[in-house]
């Protein structure tokens, strides 16, 4: 990958999307394993960041990639109930 593809995937908002919604897996995968309230806010950041940027997403892309990270982002947010 040449310098130029790759700053043009860290500016796609729907590899944005998709990054936010890794971060969030990270993130709730963490609390779970330490559920303190720093990681579950930590966690719930993430899902707010997540969601911003999923909302970019689809803003300018309607495609299968972007539901796919609403997807996951929402079986983060089930995973994370299950512990608060």
């Amino acid at each position: 990958m040449t310098h130029q593809d790759s700053s043009w995937q860290s500016q796609n908002p729907v590899s944005s999307a998709q990054n936010s919604v890794d971060n969030v897996h990270n993130a709730v995968s963490h609390a779970m394993t330490h559920p303190t309230p720093q990681t579950i806010q930590e966690a719930q950041n993430a899902i707010t960041q997540a969601e911003r940027a999923i909302a970019q997403a689809k803003a300018h892309h309607d495609q299968p990639a972007v539901q796919q990270a609403q997807d996951s982002l929402n079986q983060e947010k089930s995973r994370l109930q299950s512990i608060q």
